[in-house]
């Protein structure tokens, strides 16, 4: 199939539909066998990953004519539409399982069950009164599970925009997104989130209808009952669709599918506006970068689904399955059941996060260290294999699979042939003793909300880890300077910048918060600061703002813990630090020198301030102190310092470590204590190992 016309997206950025016309690279993938063999020189220049335009901007060397893709498939241009292609192409196999009970088997309905139920579920929302417009928003409140994929396509079918709610946005955040997305209608799964959202209901009087996807409890339909809320089940909107059937109204490429709400770190939510354009370009380039190098999806491969499906990351994974009429089957919602349903499922494709596969790396090496003989062949495998992917070799069926592997790899299913991470940084050593382990790609993505889950995509065959790999094909990215930091684009660092057809249409009725993230250009400013490798691939080094990541992909805002601890009698200055590695924080804290001989006078401690400094009794009170104060504030249990250094002397001008305007200077104090910073983790790591 040919090229199709070049067209403009709205961010300014020349792209075109890519047809069917794909690569053929020499590398051996099967998803039918376990064999996994992949050899780098056969498919792409992992020392040569990007090229860079007149303006500087660097793209992936695989965008053909230097264009950033908007489709891969001229077939799939919506997420409706690929659903479509999915179905076609399925033949009617298999589309989404679940398992009934935990002792049953996996249950399958078929790409035509799931389209069915779609399409008499569409119609009842629009009998319910919901308009079959781009301007309708409905709200869904539910775990993974077959239903929420139904619910998505119902939207789809008639333009509908969808808005996911989750667990820990909290209540105000609730609250906020209801009335600002004018939610009348809400879906759920389970009767304590209908509870929830009944018992918030004076703050959200918008909300008319809650449709559940589960058997209505009496108490429940009575509280809605007294509400002025209509519930309703979800099979009960389907008879009525059924009787009332309703033409389909697809949407366009450029209307809205969703509404992603980001939790955010101080203030309410932001809305990010992703269009079905915005989706497919992420959808695209990643299906580009997968064919490339002889990954393709195909009908073939099974997703486990336990990644919330309320984040664009997990979508955009999904969408890209059931656009080749793969299968996907969802975990039971218990995490401590997971490695049952992975073993059971058999999966392909298996998406993570690090904080996952740290727990899964912990408990391989912990059952490797009970024995010398198996720490010893344990350690000659990863030797071995390690030699292997620095040649650009990636296989499962060499003999330390057999001998050493072979157990791990059948715990995740025996037939895992991609691992994909996101959301935080992994450690570098995790991440190649897992490719050695496992046998099989782990590419490390980077990517944001409002740029549609991933801008970048490590590269099959790169064993280098600690960067997040080339642009997307569907993204360009700059670096900009950041002279307050000493970050400057002339030396290959800066601000993160990203432009394409997969960056967002702005924050929902905020055009303020819009502007500070799009520039008049079209680039999308992350905050983040990157550095361009000599091999093209990005690397992320530091955060413009002071906010930061934990290893489990939530934000921190520093500076609003420091401002509430900085209330402690005992303390003059406070320096809270994070590290997106680290699942923790811990901070660095100096003592007020006008306060501290009080309480060292309480706990029967003498000397001067340095040698108090260092007295375990005089930490441990300090740490109570800041533990309750940050509880009276409100502070979640990941904003609450693990351990503390204490410091004795004062930040100042003269140290360097104060501003002329006696503000913090973070990255100075981060380098000056880097290994009091060190140590803390360290200490904590091997409290929890023994």
């Amino acid at each position: 199939m040919s090229d199709e016309a070049t067209n403009n997206n709205t961010n300014g950025v020349q792209t075109r539909n890519k047809g069917e016309k794909k690569p053929r690279p020499k590398s051996t993938i099967s998803t039918n066998s376990v064999a996994v063999v992949i050899n780098r020189s056969d498919t792409i220049d992992v020392k040569n990953q990007t090229d860079v335009t007149t303006d500087g901007a660097r793209i992936s060397r695989m965008c053909d004519d230097n264009e950033l893709i908007s489709a891969f498939y001229s077939d799939f241009d919506t997420l409706y539409n690929g659903f479509q292609r999915g179905l076609r192409l399925s033949g009617d196999k298999p589309c989404l399982g679940w398992k009934p009970t935990p002792s049953s088997p996996y249950t399958w309905m078929t790409y035509q069950q799931v389209n069915d139920r779609a399409v008499a579920f569409g119609a009842g929302l629009v009998h319910l009164g919901l308009q079959p417009v781009n301007e309708t928003r409905v709200g869904i409140y539910s775990q993974n599970r077959p239903e929420y994929i139904i619910a998505d396509q119902a939207f789809f079918r008639h333009s509908m925009c969808g808005v996911p709610l989750y667990d820990t946005l909290g209540e105000e955040a609730c609250d906020f997104i209801v009335q600002q997305a004018e939610l009348s209608a809400i879906i759920c799964d389970k009767s304590a989130k209908a509870k929830t959202l009944l018992d918030r209901r004076k703050a959200f009087p918008v909300l008319t209808t809650i449709i559940m996807m589960e058997p209505i409890e009496s108490e429940i339909a009575a509280r809605a009952n007294a509400e002025g809320v209509r519930i309703i089940e979800m099979s009960e909107v389907e008879r009525l669709g059924k009787e009332n059937p309703v033409a389909p109204t697809p949407p366009k490429p450029d209307d809205l599918c969703m509404v992603c709400y980001t939790s955010g770190t101080t203030g309410t939510p932001k809305g990010v506006m992703l269009s079905h354009a915005n989706l497919i370009a992420s959808i695209s380039g990643a299906l580009k970068v997968l064919d490339t190098v002889g990954l393709a999806l195909s009908g073939e491969d099974v997703l486990i689904s336990y990644l919330p499906l309320a984040h664009s990351y997990e979508r955009v994974i999904e969408a890209c399955l059931l656009g080749v009429g793969a299968r996907i089957g969802f975990f039971q919602g218990d995490v401590k059941k997971l490695m049952d349903d992975i073993k059971e499922l058999k999966p392909t494709i298996f998406p993570s996060v690090p904080r996952l596969l740290n727990r899964f790396y912990d408990k391989v090496v912990s059952g490797v260290n009970a024995s010398r003989v198996k720490k010893f062949l344990f350690n000659m495998a990863i030797n071995s294999k390690t030699k292997e992917l620095k040649r650009g070799v990636i296989r499962n069926n060499s003999i330390w699979d057999k001998i050493v592997f072979k157990a791990v790899q059948a715990a995740l299913g025996g037939r895992v042939r991609v691992i994909t991470t996101g959301s935080a940084p992994i450690s570098g050593n995790v991440l190649n003793t897992l490719r050695c382990i496992v046998g099989c790609p782990v590419l490390e993505g980077y990517g944001q909300t409002e740029n549609s889950a991933v801008c970048t995509l490590t590269l099959v065959g790169d064993s280098e880890a600690g960067h997040v790999g080339p642009p997307l094909p569907c993204t360009m990215v700059k670096l900009a300077d950041v002279p307050e930091m000493d970050y400057y684009s002339n030396n290959n660092k800066g601000e993160v910048c990203l432009k394409g057809p997969n960056v967002f249409r702005g924050y929902l009725k905020d055009a303020e918060k819009t502007k500070e993230a799009l520039d008049d250009e079209g680039w999308l400013h992350t905050g983040d600061v990157g550095e361009w490798l000599p091999t093209g691939a990005l690397k992320i080094i530091d955060r413009k703002k002071h906010i930061f990541k934990l290893a489990q992909g939530e934000y921190i805002a520093p500076e609003k813990i420091e401002n509430i601890l900085i209330q402690s009698p005992y303390l003059a200055q406070v320096y809270v630090h994070g590290d997106s590695l680290q699942a923790c924080l811990v901070g660095i804290v100096v003592p007020d020198p006008d306060a501290l001989p009080g309480l060292a006078s309480k706990l029967s401690l003498h000397g001067s301030l340095e040698e108090l400094a260092k007295k375990p009794e005089l930490k441990k009170a300090i740490m109570k102190d800041i533990y309750d104060l940050g509880k009276r504030n409100n502070l979640s249990s990941l904003e609450q310092m693990r351990d503390i250094y204490i410091h004795s002397e004062l930040f100042s001008v003269e140290n360097g470590l104060l501003t002329p305007t006696f503000k913090t200077k973070r990255n100075d104090v981060r380098k000056y204590f880097t290994k009091e910073i060190a140590e803390m983790y360290s200490q904590m790591a091997d409290t929890i190992k023994s």
